[in-house]
């Protein structure tokens, strides 16, 4: 039987997944808000979808009928407001409610953790507030269809070299507080090892294992990268430790870059 799924969303996590599911043998619909690209994503066999997340806007209910929704949108609270974004994802929920998709997983953010100075294992530790965490629980409560969390910590990868955070910058605060970063190549493997193993309804957050300080991560990765070095205040403020223990043991995950400073010279950037 074949293998399907619809991944609204094919950015820069979104797209990459796609090519790999297909090139494993799934059959994907895929969503962009860009007309441009929908060439993209056929020349790459994805089957392509034009999705604007308006208010009230209406999904083209082919692009729902998959057994399985990836939904990887974050908000853009720099351009709009938290509670449009709510808005969006409350009417998302809605229509999916009333589509054949049975499995939801919602690509979330390990930024719904406030800053506890401390190593975070278990998922309940929530600020209640943040918007990506009131959205998750659209979908949660929904009895429709099984959601799956994943909270992701820092994006690092291709368009995304951590070497240009802090290039040349000086007087940077909080200079020992440990980096919480995944590189793109673990988003899709912990994505396709929960795919593959059908560990659906549950919450996870992934992070390297490997947390150095800021100051020691950004420094290297300036220097790798041939850039101006950071400075760093030689302090530590509020932190986190994103520790994907859970994640780990619920689905046998190895991460493909574990050392962040080792990534720095043998991951793709």
């Amino acid at each position: 039987m074949e293998q399907k799924i619809s991944i609204l969303g094919c950015g820069w996590l979104g797209l990459p997944l796609a090519i790999s599911l297909v090139a494993k043998g799934w059959l994907v619909k895929g969503s962009t808000t860009n007309m441009a690209k929908l060439n993209t994503l056929t020349s790459n066999k994805i089957d392509p979808y034009l999705v604007q997340l308006a208010d009230n806007a209406t999904i083209n209910p082919q692009f729902l009928k998959s057994d399985i929704l990836l939904i990887n949108i974050p908000p853009s609270l720099k351009k709009q407001p938290a509670q449009v974004y709510l808005n969006q994802m409350q009417s998302l929920a809605k229509q999916v409610e009333s589509s054949p998709v049975k499995h939801v997983v919602f690509i979330s953010s390990t930024s719904v953790y406030p800053d506890v100075n401390a190593e975070i294992t278990n998922t309940d530790n929530i600020d209640c507030e943040n918007a990506l965490y009131q959205s998750e629980l659209f979908f949660r409560e929904s009895k429709n269809f099984t959601t799956t969390i994943i909270r992701f910590a820092g994006l690092i990868g291709p368009g995304r070299n951590p070497a240009r955070f802090f290039a040349g910058k000086t007087n940077i605060a909080n200079g020992q507080a440990p980096v919480n970063l995944i590189h793109l190549d673990d988003c899709i493997g912990v994505i396709e090892t929960l795919l593959h193993q059908q560990k659906f309804g549950g919450i996870y957050h992934a992070a390297a294992p490997a947390h150095p300080t800021r100051s020691e991560f950004y420094t290297l990765a300036a220097q790798t990268a041939d850039l101006s070095l950071p400075v760093f205040i030689d302090e530590l403020n509020e932190w986190k430790i994103i520790d994907p223990i859970k994640l780990q043991q619920a689905l046998n995950y190895n991460f493909i870059h574990p050392d962040l400073l080792k990534a720095l010279t043998t991951a793709h950037f």
